[in-house]
């Protein structure tokens, strides 16, 4: 018997889990996908939210300022890519102005710290690239940068470390509750619990109906992006917003914590979770960020994306214990701030699940976790771990200088790759100028060697993603 079953390892999933894997408790994470992060959470703009935006006295609000303020601590402990670079909402009417005014009296009473309302000249003293056309900006100096998928690659790790069960290609095909427990039944097996954490993002609704709950209303929202190359990293040294309507926080600009630029999202309503990018999508994105930032170089984008948010209706998160389903926690609507408000939400989980079943702190649980980026290293620092291990002096991508021994103590982790999008989550190999038309097939003759399969066996990314199905021409000559 599990005390707990998370269903979903995107970031809510693995900040519970890290969070629960502090306590003498049995905890299994049921992910449908092939890997962690693999859904909402890697197609974002992978921004750290100041908390502006939310109306306040909503559980978003709360939950986005505490989430902001554990990034700093979070971050060093796991040892993820983070920076507060500040945000600006430009307004280019006097309209957006009074909104500007709006947001700013929100966040103060939400507690955001260092609001500043700019004029123009203010706003293009800070960022020179910016239209001629704002006539002034809300500047949040709170407001940072992340690697979203390793943030919650790094979560998931260190509670797998201290003993919670991670299954990956398990999907929740039903739930039957009797007796005050759960039973998960999955395509493999049947494990019972005692309480259940639904952070199963687009499907969350889904996992409420098969427990026997009233079933939220997700809205699908595809977003579109472009990720331009580092030649353009430093266009903007912030995120640049446009004012939010209706539709979102609305297109942005903003520099990565890898070098280069994120363009976007777009906002549209679809009927399935359909990530295909479209011409029509991807000219409104390009066109509103030219809005704000006229000299971007789009011709510069290595890569388009699509990420789908679990919208809904409301002003708020839908979190918390089941009115009908007692033992049930959903953490529903998990729409943006849920990247920034994730160890907030996290924390209020583990009170929600202590008021339930007894928690005890382990006495050995092993926080922390330190990772080798070879490219930062000084030249000191190289030659010590190449003298440690030489695969660290035999460069698998070039684009990002990225070693055959990060891509093993890849392997070796907690949480292996097993697909080679799964690699370059971990280890960055495939992210640069190329998109891995150097190191896609290396990377590909590694995870073949190491895990012991054949080279057609190797997925790009989920089950049945396969680059190769056999020769084309004969034996090969030895």
């Amino acid at each position: 018997m599990q005390d707990i079953v998370i269903i979903g390892c995107g970031v809510i999933g693995a900040a519970c889990a890290y969070e629960l894997a502090k306590y003498n408790l049995a905890v299994t994470i049921l992910e449908a996908s092939s890997d962690v992060a693999n859904g909402t959470t890697k197609a974002n703009s992978a921004i750290i939210h100041a908390g502006y935006d939310p109306i306040p006295g909503t559980g978003m609000a709360k939950l986005n300022v505490e989430g902001n303020a554990m990034m700093d601590a979070l971050c060093r402990r796991l040892d993820i890519p983070f920076k507060r670079v500040g945000s600006h909402v430009l307004a280019f009417t006097e309209e957006e102005l009074i909104t500007l005014r709006t947001l700013y009296e929100r966040g103060t009473a939400n507690g955001v710290p260092e609001l500043r309302l700019l004029t123009a000249e203010e706003t293009k003293a800070m960022e020179p690239s910016v239209s001629e056309e704002v006539k002034g900006s809300l500047f949040a100096p709170t407001a940072g940068i992340i690697s979203p998928w390793e943030l919650t690659l790094a979560m998931a790790e260190v509670a797998v470390r201290n003993g919670v069960t991670l299954k990956l290609n398990t999907p929740v095909t039903a739930i039957e509750r009797r007796d005050g427990h759960f039973t998960v039944i999955t395509p493999k097996e049947r494990i019972d619990c005692r309480l259940i954490l639904n952070a199963a993002g687009i499907h969350a609704g889904e996992i409420m109906s098969m427990a026997g709950d009233t079933p939220c209303e997700t809205v699908f929202s595809r977003g579109e992006y472009y990720l331009l190359d580092k030649s353009e990293g430093d266009r903007v040294s912030s995120v640049i917003f446009q004012c939010p309507n209706r539709d979102g926080k609305g297109v942005l600009v903003a520099p990565t914590v890898h070098g280069n630029l994120i363009v976007g999202p777009n906002a549209e309503s679809i009927d399935s979770p359909d990530t295909a990018n479209t011409s029509r999508g991807l000219n409104f994105t390009r066109t509103q960020a030219m809005k704000s930032v006229p000299s971007l170089s789009i011709r510069d984008n290595i890569r388009n994306f699509a990420g789908i948010r679990a919208n809904h209706s409301g002003e708020d998160f839908l979190i918390g214990e089941s009115a009908k389903v007692p033992g049930l926690f959903n953490l529903a609507g998990i729409k943006s701030p849920g990247l920034t408000a994730s160890p907030a939400i996290a924390k209020l989980a583990a009170e929600w699940v202590g008021k339930r079943l007894s928690l005890t702190e382990k006495q050995d649980f092993t926080d922390g976790r330190k990772v080798i980026r070879f490219k930062h290293l000084t030249a000191a620092e190289k030659q010590t771990v190449i003298a440690e291990n030489p695969l660290y002096g035999r460069v698998i991508c070039r684009c990002e200088t990225v070693t055959e021994g990060e891509i093993l103590a890849a392997l070796r982790s907690p949480i292996p790759p097993t697909t080679i999008n799964g690699v370059k989550r971990r280890v960055g190999a495939g992210m640069g100028r190329c998109q891995g038309g150097f190191c896609g097939p290396r990377v590909q003759e590694i995870l073949s060697r190491e895990l012991g399969i054949p080279m057609e066996e190797i997925n790009l990314d989920e089950d049945g993603s396969y680059i190769l199905t056999g020769r084309t021409k004969g034996e090969q000559i030895k």
